[in-house]
């Protein structure tokens, strides 16, 4: 985070302040990427801004502070995905048949509002392995090398998921249009 330097020790209050503004609409729009839920997006995300405060004190040690919280991010979305508790809550609630069905939540009604947001919903569909590379390299704007390092995955193996997923977005969008759902 560029002026971390700046405001690190005299005052945690306005860092903390700051690191909220600047990234939090973000990490809950990655947190709804993992999740589809956005109770449980906004829940990760204030999660990821208390190790944040807590860690306060050894932010001067991180070398990319946007590879950092990302990467905590990621790890809690994924923490909280393989948690039977959301196994159990989520996958058996009505929320699924909610997205599914005709009769849209209001996320997913503001989501399909308009061309950006109808690809969102494509981007959606994927699988998480595809959907948290397109979200960081178009989203976020990630280089592949960033990318690489948040995930721990090899360049190339990045690579080919940005393209295996562009092929299934492409395909995605080709059948919505096709069965008239989207013209």
């Amino acid at each position: 985070m560029s002026g971390t330097e700046n405001l690190y020790p005299e005052n945690q209050d306005i860092w903390f302040e700051r690191i909220m503004d600047e990234y939090g609409d973000r990490l809950t729009k990655l947190s709804y990427n993992y999740t589809k839920d956005w109770n449980s997006a906004e829940d990760i995300v204030q999660d990821v801004f208390i190790t944040c405060y807590k860690q306060y004190e050894k932010i001067d040690k991180i070398v990319s502070f946007k590879a950092w919280i990302f990467r905590i991010t990621i790890n809690k979305c994924k923490d909280l995905l393989k948690s039977s508790i959301f196994k159990r809550v989520v996958t058996n609630s009505n929320l699924l048949t909610l997205t599914k069905s005709s009769e849209l939540s209001p996320e997913m009604a503001i989501m399909k509002s308009g061309e950006e947001e109808f690809l969102s919903a494509c981007v959606l569909e994927l699988p998480i392995k595809y959907r948290e590379v397109i979200t960081l390299y178009y989203y976020e704007e990630l280089s592949i090398e960033e990318i690489s390092e948040i995930l721990k995955i090899n360049r190339n193996t990045i690579k080919t998921r940005l393209n295996r997923a562009r092929m299934k977005l492409k395909a995605l969008l080709e059948r919505w249009r096709y069965d008239g759902e989207r013209t």
